[in-house]
């Protein structure tokens, strides 16, 4: 409980004592010196009073002193003339003296008395305020969740975004709008109502965003397409109505809604019909958009990774005019990107961004932003004052492979078997007619992986060739083979399950999806069971006739078992070479492209013996392009390392 419930509750227990002890009265127990009126009116006739004083209009209050020089206080009833019983009793002369009331309402007294009620009163209001505001109280489901951010919380200008020119231009015509209207109103241009940023994730689209809105220098409202749908329908499009009440009354403005496909998927789609509550959202956000009136100097930018899944009414034009992609950056980009994330990073002078730009494609603007932080956390963890080249060439390798286990026991059995499965895979690689050069070769556990193989393309791969994937197939079943020319084929372990997997997968969608089969032909087969239209699923693997799915897996069969073969080939034509790399793997454990192939040739590495230290598990970026071969730990069924991403996949 933090300090200002503590102070609410405390409040409220004083307010209850107060009005307790305003309903409670004054004390009903006898004053010293108090008596009755008709004690008093029988002091009189005796003649024992001696002085009286007199206070009040109706209800008058009598003090005085008795003759015995006793003093005494009583109350006169409303109407009764205490004057005149004073004056015609037959006694001694008794002193009257006549005052004003003391008990006048002024305004301290007014104010004193009734204190606790308006304090009560303030802090029910307070209460029912509370209820009533930020749309998340009992009375608010329908105020906006969106947050306003100016340009003291963190401005992002476009020199914080690189990597992404050609969307920052798209995007530079909305800024110039913003700035000054008339510019394009003078020629009858109008400015697209919606931008729609589309990418992978962590390529920078919400970063994008708030960049347009810095460089305007206009205000920049923020929500999560998941903060408009609630389980009471209608309380989604009351929070849109108010989202654009609200940027109505900043204009010019920008409102960016993150992960859009939340409340912007196709209306009537589903097995299961519709969403009530999602849909009315969606409808009351294509009203605003561009509906009967119009919303002027608002302009709504959205991101998305699924634009597959949207509403066709919510990308045409007048509505979301522009979809712009983000994709993930090139290699001049990534060094862009690079540099933007050193800024803060005390460097030593061999660091050389377009070297690691070079060795990260297919990273986005998130992992490079990782694999900087790792770096300079690899570098204090050293007790190092600048962060060198070598830190980041570890870090690569952890973003990439995995973390270093050094911890994990091997014994001599399982190191020999994982040094030949891992060096099948390298020779196999190296004389195959197309495939990446090879990065490292490890028996070092990394991850979930007792040792691996890493290739990176000399360039940004956009496709892949038949050659290329044939290639591929005979590189991820080196390692099996490996081991049955080795250790016999009832030796052979489960170690190989990841690249099985990698390579059926592979071979499967040359068949189905891509036409490499001469038996099929170029015919889509694939097995995207998610398509959705007009509210039909569309199952596209129930459509497979029994004889065409036997035709699938019988050339399915054949891709993997070709590249089975030409991987045996290449290990018996060269043995040699890979029983120095296997021995090589054994010594050191893990070697360069550079000293596999000086190895190769008779050369031995030259090493330092500098251990790295222990650090915490990483999972690969899920858009890295980079190959991994790895000899699983885990169950036979357990996901392996990354996996080529052709084109068209």
């Amino acid at each position: 409980m933090n300090m200002r419930n503590i102070l609410v509750w405390a409040i409220l227990l004083v307010l209850l004592l107060a009005l307790f002890n305003m309903l409670s009265g004054p004390s009903r127990e006898p004053a010293a010196g108090e008596m009755s009126y008709s004690a008093f009116l029988q002091q009189v006739e005796n003649g024992a009073v001696q002085s009286v004083t007199i206070e009040g209009e109706r209800v008058k209050t009598i003090t005085g002193t008795l003759s015995n020089g006793t003093a005494f206080r009583t109350t006169a009833p409303a109407d009764t003339d205490v004057t005149e019983a004073l004056l015609n009793h037959d006694g001694q002369a008794i002193e009257i003296t006549a005052r004003p009331s003391s008990g006048g309402l002024s305004l301290i007294g007014v104010l004193i008395q009734w204190f606790p009620m308006l304090l009560l009163i303030a802090v029910w209001i307070f209460f029912m305020r509370q209820m009533q505001g930020g749309g998340r109280g009992a009375m608010g489901f329908g105020k906006s969740k969106a947050k306003l951010l100016t340009e003291k919380q963190g401005r992002v200008t476009f020199d914080d975004v690189a990597g992404i020119d050609e969307a920052k231009e798209e995007l530079q015509e909305v800024v110039e709008f913003l700035k000054d209207p008339s510019k394009f109103q003078r020629l009858g241009g109008k400015i697209p109502k919606g931008a729609l940023l589309v990418g992978p994730p962590g390529t920078g689209k919400t970063l994008t965003a708030r960049a347009v809105a810095g460089e305007a220098g206009v205000p920049f409202f923020t929500i999560s397409g998941s903060d408009f749908v609630e389980m009471f329908v209608g309380v989604g499009a009351s929070r849109v109505r108010d989202m654009f009440d609200q940027a109505k009354k900043n204009a010019p403005c920008i409102i960016f809604i993150d992960e859009i496909d939340a409340v912007g998927r196709s209306r009537g789609a589903g097995l299961g019909g519709g969403n009530d509550e999602r849909e009315q959202t969606l409808n009351q956000l294509l009203v605003e958009m561009d509906g009967f009136e119009a919303n002027e100097g608002i302009i709504l930018i959205a991101a998305t990774n699924r634009p597959d899944v949207l509403d066709p009414a919510l990308l045409r034009p007048g509505r979301f005019d522009r979809q712009i992609t983000v994709p993930n950056p090139d290699i001049i980009g990534r060094e862009k990107i690079l540099k933007v994330h050193m800024r803060d990073v005390p460097l030593a002078d061999d660091v050389d961004p377009k070297v690691i730009a070079r060795g990260t494609p297919g990273f986005s603007g998130a992992d490079l932003a990782n694999l900087v932080n790792e770096a300079a956390l690899l570098a204090a963890r050293k007790n190092r004052r600048l962060v060198a080249m070598a830190e980041f060439e570890e870090a690569k390798d952890k973003v990439m492979m995995g973390p270093e286990r050094r911890s994990m026991v091997m014994g001599e059995k399982e190191k020999t078997l994982t040094a030949y499965h891992e060096s099948g895979h390298a020779i196999v690689a190296l004389n195959v007619p197309a495939a990446d050069p090879v990065h490292k070769a490890t028996i070092i556990p990394r991850g979930r992986a007792l040792g691996m193989v890493m290739q990176l393309p000399e360039g940004d791969k956009l496709s892949m060739t038949h050659q290329e994937m044939t290639s591929r197939l005979a590189i991820m079943m080196g390692g099996r083979v490996a081991e049955e020319i080795k250790f016999g084929k009832e030796n052979v372990t489960s170690g190989a399950a990841s690249d099985i997997k990698q390579a059926t997968r592979l071979a499967r969608a040359m068949v189905t999806q891509w036409g490499f089969s001469d038996e099929i032909g170029p015919v889509d087969y694939g097995e995207d069971q998610g398509e959705v239209f007009l509210g039909q699923q569309l199952v596209q693997s129930s459509s497979i006739s029994a004889e065409t799915a036997a035709k699938i897996e019988k050339e399915v069969k054949a891709l993997v078992e070709d590249g089975l073969n030409e991987a045996r080939r290449i290990l018996i034509d060269k043995n040699d070479d890979w029983e120095a790399l296997s021995q090589g793997l054994l010594e050191y454990e893990t070697l360069t492209g550079e000293e596999i192939t000086e190895l190769l040739k008779g050369n031995k590495p030259v090493r330092e013996d500098v251990s790295p230290p222990k650090s915490d598990d990483r999972t690969p970026p899920s858009g890295a392009v980079p190959v991994i071969d790895d000899d699983e730990d885990e169950a036979p069924s357990a996901p392996g390392g990354l996996e080529p991403k052709p084109g068209g996949a």
